[in-house]
């Protein structure tokens, strides 16, 4: 449905997006992620059409999607864009902003819709509250509900969660995008934080300086990174040499490894000495350091006292996906 071929960007001299490609089709979600400035947000306002492009074509069901020298007004009846600026009426209701956005030939069903669209951004206790005396978090909650309000073919969403509370994030992500795949509804989702997609989104695009680095379905993107980079954004993770596990004693390349894939033993491994341990709930965060002064991280489900002493193992079958990916 959504075709992106070969698109570049640039302010002034300064080039945001360069030969970008991809496709999202009815009903899928693709995210993407990228340390600030990898022009996530760029790539969102150039599909709703709010920049012109120096080369390439977006399309949509084969139809071109054009820039600001052909639309005086950005976007189309298919599209909406959820940018964080929100784009609210700061002195009506919440119900009122999103009435707003219903169509004025279905009068009757808007209560019901309303309805429904307030539980699920879960604001019914708010319908009537003007939207000024909001906070951060609950006028974005307002904005994502708008811009569902007649199930739009395609959303786009630009950091969508960022300025809602932790507790509250969890559970509309478990409410949002559930909802939007059983309509049907593709989404374009540009988010640093991967709890926002690992769970939700069927694909990853990963941006830095501009440039795809990495373009995978969400699993293998995840398990098999491409480099540090791709890896980092998912969390903590260790550049392990090989040489320094002993089966690999010959070896001059170095693998990438979560904290949680470490297999920890007291008898033989990568030798290593307890720094400092964090409390992360359900298990233990371990900050290491090795023989060679390399610092490491790993998981523990219990606790682990300073400078004990364990050996960390990777297993086989992880060595040889991450080396036939390298």
């Amino acid at each position: 449905m959504l075709h992106v071929q070969n698109i570049s960007f640039s302010y002034k001299k300064e080039t945001v997006l360069s030969k970008v490609s991809f496709s999202v089709q009815r009903g899928k979600h693709l995210s993407i992620m990228g340390e600030s400035g990898s022009g996530k947000s760029t790539l969102l306002k150039a599909i709703f059409g709010e920049l012109h492009l120096n080369e390439g074509t977006i399309t949509w069901r084969d139809q071109p999607m054009l820039g600001p020298n052909f639309n005086l007004i950005p976007g189309a009846p298919f599209l909406k864009y959820v940018s964080q600026d929100f784009n609210l009426m700061p002195f009506t209701s919440v119900s009122e902003n999103i009435a707003e956005h219903l169509s004025v030939f279905e009068q009757e069903s808007h209560e019901k819709r309303i309805n429904e669209l307030l539980k699920l951004i879960g604001l019914e206790a708010f319908a009537s509250e003007k939207v000024k005396n909001l906070s951060g978090g609950q006028k974005q909650r307002v904005a994502l509900a708008r811009a569902i309000a007649q199930e739009p073919e395609l959303l786009l969403l630009d950091e969508p969660f960022s300025n809602i509370d932790q507790f509250k994030k969890n559970e509309l992500r478990y409410r949002l995008f559930p909802y939007l795949r059983e309509k049907g509804i593709a989404v374009v989702t540009a988010t640093h934080d991967s709890n926002d997609v690992l769970s939700f989104a069927d694909d990853i695009l990963v941006l830095k300086d501009g440039q795809i680095v990495d373009y995978r379905p969400i699993q293998p993107l995840f398990k098999s990174p491409k480099n540090k980079y791709v890896a980092s954004l998912f969390g903590v993770v260790n550049e392990v040499p090989l040489k320094a596990l002993k089966e690999y004693a010959e070896s001059d390349t170095s693998i990438l490894v979560y904290p949680h894939e470490f297999e920890v033993s007291y008898e033989s491994g990568l030798e290593v000495f307890v720094a400092k341990c964090y409390f992360k709930g359900e298990y233990h965060r371990i900050e290491s350091v090795s023989m060679s002064g390399q610092t490491l991280f790993f998981d523990s489900p219990l606790p682990l006292e300073a400078n004990t002493k364990v050996f960390l193992k990777v297993s086989p079958q992880l060595v040889d996906a991450r080396l036939w990916r390298s």
